[in-house]
C-alpha cells in the first residue's frame, strides 16, 4: 500500500513540534497551534475536503475570502465589474471626493457593440439654461407639494445600513438639499438627528406604525407623517431586488434603536409579508392611499414599484379612471437594483428591468391622460448624469440612487452586505466596524456627489440644445439593434400618445394588455 502523502504535512509539523520542544522550547509557541488546527482536520468529519488535505486545503476558504477583492483589484478590467464596474465606481468616488472625474483617450466601449447607446448633442447647444431645476411633486388632491431635487437618495432602512451611514446619508441631504428615503425600517432616531428632507416609505410590514399585531395603525401613521421633516409619503409594492418576495429580520438582530424605529419590541423578530394587508384589490390601494394622503396633512404620496405583470400596472390605471384617485408619484424600481441581500434566483430572474418597467408605467399614465398629475421616479442602477438622461428619456421626471450614495461613503463593493462584516462600516450594525466611517466627512462627500452629477446632467441637457431635461424624448436616446444599425429609441418600444388608451385601443400593441386589466382585481380579466 502506497503512503497517503496528503498526511504528510500534519506528520512533519508533529515531528518538527517534537525537534522545536528538543532544541528550542519557545518555538513550539508557534508550530503548536497549527499542529493542533491539521490534527483537528484530520478527526473532523464535517468537511472531506479537510479531512483529506489537512491544513493544506484551508487555502481553498482563504482564497475564498479573498476572490472579492483580488477579482475586483486584480482580476477585472474598467468595464468588468459586476454589478458596477470599476470605472462606475471610480466616477462616484472622484465626485465624492471632488476630485477630477474626466476620463482620457476616448470611450473605453464598443461603440458598434450594444454596450454603447447615445443621445444626440444639438449643433446648437443651450446657452442660458439654469444652474439646477427642481420639480414640485403633488397632484390635484395635494395640499403640500414638495418641491424636489432631481436626484435623490433611494430607499435604504437602519438595520441593513448602521447608524453612521444614515447619519451621513442624512446629513448630506441636508447640506444639498435633497431628499432622503428612509426604507422600509421607518424613520430613526439617526433619520432625525440632522434634520434632512425624509421619504418615508411604507411596506407590508407596518413598520412605524402598527398595531402590536402587525397590522396597519392610522394613527401612529399621522403623528409621524405629520411631523415637517417628513415631505413625502412612498408605499412600497415591491424592490428590484427581490419583487413579489418578503422579508424576517430575526429577533437577535432587532437592537433597542431598530425596535425604537419600527415600533416592535427589542429581541422580535420582524416580518414584511408578501402582499399588504391593507388592501386587495386597485382600488382598495388608492383609496388607503387617499386616506394616507389625508392623515398626514396633505402630503405627496405615492407608489413605488417593481414592474412585474403588466395588466397590473395598466389595473391601477384603470382604477385611478374609475375613482378619481390619483397617486402624487410612481417610483419604478429596476430589477438591477437593491443594496441589500435577495435571493439569488429573484434577483437573476424576476422583475422588470428599469427601461422596460419605466416605459410600461409612462405608457400607462400618460394614455389615460394623468401624465400631468403623476410624477415617476426612476430607480435602479443610476450612477450618472447620462444614466439620467436615459431614464428622462424613458418618461422619468426625476431620479433615486441607492449604491451609488453607498459609494459616496465609501462602499468599496466587497459583497459583504449581508453578513455584518462590511470592511467600511456602511452596512453593518457593529459597533467597531462603524467607527470607522466618519459622519461630517462622509457627508460632505454625499453631498458632493449628488450636486457634481446634477452638474454632469445638466451638461448633457444643455449639449442636447434643450431648455430642461423634461424635454428628453425617447427619439433622442439611440441603440444598437446590431454592429451595422442603430435606431431611436420610439422604434424600438411602443410609446403611446396621450390619451390612447382611452379611445380605440385595437391599434395598439398594447391592446392585449390593457384588455387583461381590470380595476377591482390585480387578477388577470377572463
Amino acid at each position: 500500500m502506497t503512503f497517503p502523502w496528503r498526511y504528510a504535512i500534519p506528520l512533519l509539523l508533529a515531528a518538527l513540534c517534537a525537534a522545536a520542544w528538543l532544541l528550542w522550547g519557545p518555538a513550539l509557541w508557534l508550530l503548536a497551534p497549527l499542529t493542533a488546527l491539521a490534527l483537528w482536520d484530520f478527526v473532523q468529519t464535517r468537511h472531506s475536503l479537510r479531512r483529506n488535505y489537512p491544513l493544506v486545503s484551508r487555502i481553498r476558504w482563504i482564497m475564498e475570502d479573498l476572490r472579492p477583492f483580488a477579482q475586483a483589484y486584480i482580476v477585472e478590467d474598467d468595464l468588468e465589474g459586476r454589478p458596477f464596474s470599476h470605472q462606475e465606481r471610480a466616477l462616484v468616488y472622484a465626485r465624492a471626493k471632488g476630485q477630477q472625474d474626466v476620463h482620457p483617450m476616448g470611450t473605453e466601449l464598443d461603440v458598434y457593440s450594444d454596450e454603447y447607446e447615445w443621445l444626440g448633442h444639438s449643433i446648437t447647444p443651450h446657452e442660458n439654461a439654469p444652474e439646477s431645476w427642481r420639480l414640485p411633486i403633488g397632484s390635484k388632491d395635494c395640499a403640500k407639494p414638495y418641491d424636489s431635487a432631481l436626484l435623490n437618495i433611494s430607499a435604504m432602512s437602519f438595520g441593513s445600513l448602521g447608524a453612521n451611514a444614515i447619519e451621513a446619508l442624512n446629513l448630506g441631504a441636508k447640506q444639498g438639499n435633497f431628499a432622503h428615503d428612509t426604507g422600509e425600517g421607518s424613520i430613526s432616531r439617526y433619520h432625525r438627528k440632522h434634520g434632512g428632507d425624509l421619504i418615508w416609505e411604507i411596506g407590508s410590514g407596518y413598520f412605524g406604525c402598527r398595531h402590536k399585531d402587525g397590522s396597519f395603525d392610522i394613527e401612529q401613521f399621522a403623528e409621524r407623517a405629520g411631523d415637517g421633516q417628513v415631505k413625502m409619503v412612498e408605499i412600497k409594492l415591491s424592490q428590484g431586488a427581490k419583487p413579489g418576495h418578503g422579508g424576517v429580520l430575526p429577533g437577535h438582530k432587532v437592537t433597542e434603536e431598530i425596535a425604537e424605529a419600527r415600533g416592535v419590541e427589542v429581541g422580535e423578530t420582524c416580518y414584511s409579508p408578501a402582499a399588504h394587508g391593507t388592501f386587495s384589490t386597485p382600488i382598495g390601494m388608492l383609496e388607503w392611499l387617499a386616506q394616507l394622503r389625508d392623515a398626514s396633512g396633505g402630503k405627496p404620496v405615492g407608489l413605488k414599484l417593481c414592474v412585474g405583470q403588466p395588466h397590473e400596472v395598466f389595473a391601477i390605471g384603470k382604477a385611478m379612471l374609475e375613482t378619481g384617485i390619483v397617486p402624487d408619484f410612481i417610483t419604478v424600481d429596476g430589477a438591477e437594483g437593491g443594496t441589500g441581500a435577495a435571493p439569488l434566483e429573484l434577483s437573476n430572474a424576476v422583475g422588470m428591468p428599469l427601461r422596460e418597467g419605466l416605459i410600461f408605467v409612462r405608457n400607462m399614465l400618460v394614455g389615460i391622460g394623468l401624465k400631468d398629475q403623476v410624477r415617476i421616479a426612476a430607480s435602479g442602477k443610476i450612477h450618472s448624469g447620462a444614466q439620467m438622461a436615459r431614464a428622462f428619456a424613458m418618461g422619468a421626471d426625476w431620479c433615486n440612487s441607492a449604491r451609488p450614495f453607498m459609494f459616496a461613503l465609501g462602499c468599496v463593493q466587497s459583497m459583504q452586505c449581508h453578513t455584518g462584516n462590511c470592511p467600511t462600516g456602511v452596512a453593518t450594525q457593529k459597533a467597531w466596524r462603524q467607527a470607522g466611517l466618519a459622519v461630517e466627512d462622509k457627508a460632505e462627500r454625499v453631498a458632493r456627489y449628488q450636486h457634481a452629477t446634477l452638474d454632469a446632467f445638466r451638461e448633457i441637457v444643455v449639449a442636447m440644445g434643450l431648455d430642461n431635461p423634461w424635454q428628453i424624448e425617447p427619439i433622442d436616446l439611440r441603440e444598437r439593434v446590431n454592429g451595422a444599425r442603430s435606431d431611436a429609441m420610439d422604434r424600438i418600444y411602443e410609446f403611446v400618445e396621450p390619451g390612447a388608451l382611452l379611445e380605440n385601443t385595437e391599434t395598439l400593441a398594447l391592446a392585449r394588455i390593457w384588455a387583461m386589466a381590470q380595476a377591482g382585481s390585480f387578477k388577470r380579466a377572463a
